[in-house]
């Protein structure tokens, strides 16, 4: 407890982490206002039946991913999802088009253009959206719920939605660069979080009212959630050590290399991304079908809706695996690796310099990936077997899953950055151990 109060008063005696953790908290504190602020020409005391629908399924997970905006009928429904739809799409087209590659290698001027292209793009999806939003709204609310209807309640509600989604986006850019951690990823997260007491606090009552060890199951669950979230953080932190040798060097008085080092390649080196990309992707047979409940829908759209099945389930791992080939091929180059090895005078034992050196780290990073991807595929589908188990439908998805591992992965991340400002500042960081291992360790 008193290295906690020392590491408090360290953070706020250096002013640019302070400043950056209070823009952080005050921007996600107008995101969660923003989220109960209701569309205009909708009464807030009849949205029962919205509240119902999202209370499982799909919906359910869409709209904790908004923070609550999708059940409020808030200017924020539609939450972050459509940007990251079109970054997802943006960057699989990095790969298939010319246009797009010649971007990515020009620099800071060329990611600019992504960017825009990116917004535009976003702009685009919202616009297909919140029709189908509005849809929904019009097919589940009591017809006394709209104080306005018509046309005019139509065009203002989209116009409003897409200018609510692109108001979140700006929040989550102004976070990565004015404040600490990754904007888009702590608008999630915090909207993860605010479900988190709810579903504990309604777990712990329905196992209380139940006869005959409600308590004890409820006990074991915890016992459970426990060692998932070791795993998780096991999984995030994860490396495999590749030695170094650098060749002797005389400079003045000093002598440079001769001893061996390790680059640290982290078993999951893309983070929570391909997490969140493949839940987005999820998302898009619910919004193709007018975000139809699971009750309702039959067939490809019941499996599609509801978490729990095993076609959602399988899809879903499936997704997460090739995202994460796909994300730590960007985020990893070993050609510019071996690179920089050569030209620091370094080499790993056995292995030629240069391509050689970029093919074996390729290699290890393949061999390494693979176990990585499927112990994050595992996690992300455990929610249906809590569920099966019968775990309430709310409180299964912090049970693994989605929720879970951006829980993990962006608080890791987030405190890594707050490290690194304190180590900078000569500070003890926050973990006595040692520093603490984020995505962006690798």
């Amino acid at each position: 407890m008193k290295r906690l109060i020392e590491t408090l008063k360290n953070i706020w005696k250096i002013e640019d982490l302070r400043k950056r953790i209070l823009t952080t908290l005050g921007l996600l504190l107008v995101y969660r206002l923003g989220a109960h602020v209701v569309l205009p020409g909708i009464d807030p005391t009849k949205l029962q039946a919205l509240s119902d629908q999202t209370a499982g399924g799909v919906l359910g997970l869409l709209d904790m991913f908004s923070g609550g905006a999708f059940s409020n009928a808030s200017v924020m429904a539609l939450g972050i999802m459509p940007y990251i739809s079109a970054s997802i799409v943006i960057q699989l087209l990095g790969i298939a088009i010319p246009y797009f590659q010649r971007l990515q290698r020009e620099g800071e001027s060329g990611r600019r253009k992504m960017n825009q292209i990116t917004r535009y793009l976003t702009v685009a999806i919202l616009i297909l959206q919140s029709p189908a939003y509005l849809a929904n709204l019009s097919a589940t609310l009591p017809a006394d719920a709209f104080i306005i209807s018509g046309t005019l309640f139509k065009v203002t509600s989209v116009v409003i939605l897409t200018a609510g989604t692109m108001f979140v986006m700006w929040i989550g850019e102004k976070i990565t660069d004015r404040g600490i951690g990754n904007g888009i990823s702590l608008i999630i997260m915090v909207g993860i979080v605010a479900r988190l007491p709810f579903a504990f606090v309604a777990e712990f009552i329905s196992r209380v009212e139940e006869q005959g060890g409600g308590l004890v199951i409820f006990l074991v669950e915890m016992i459970m959630l426990a060692a998932v979230i070791i795993l998780a953080i096991l999984l995030v932190q994860g490396t495999r050590k590749v030695p170094v040798t650098y060749a002797k060097r005389i400079v003045g008085n000093k002598q440079y290399g001769g001893v061996r080092q390790y680059i640290p390649l982290k078993i999951n080196a893309s983070g929570v991304m391909p997490i969140i990309f493949a839940q987005a992707l999820m998302f898009i047979p619910v919004m193709i079908l007018g975000f139809s409940s699971s009750e309702a829908a039959t067939g490809f759209a019941a499996a599609f809706t509801d978490y729990t099945s095993v076609a959602y389930n399988v899809v879903f791992a499936l997704l997460i695996i090739g995202f994460t080939y796909f994300y730590t091929a960007i985020t990893i180059n070993p050609t510019q690796m071996a690179e920089d090895l050569k030209r620091n005078g370094g080499f790993i034992p056995g292995v030629k310099p240069g391509k050689k050196t970029a093919e074996f780290i390729d290699t290890i990073m393949s061999r390494i990936t693979l176990p990585g991807s499927l112990f994050l595929a595992l996690i992300a589908i455990l929610p249906a077997f809590a569920a099966a188990a019968g775990v309430s439908t709310g409180f299964a998805q912090f049970y693994g899953g989605t929720s879970l591992l951006i829980l993990v992965g962006v608080c890791l991340d987030t405190l890594q950055q707050i490290d690194s400002h304190l180590m900078m500042r000569h500070y003890d960081g926050i973990l006595k151990s040692g520093r603490i291992k984020g995505r962006r360790s690798a």
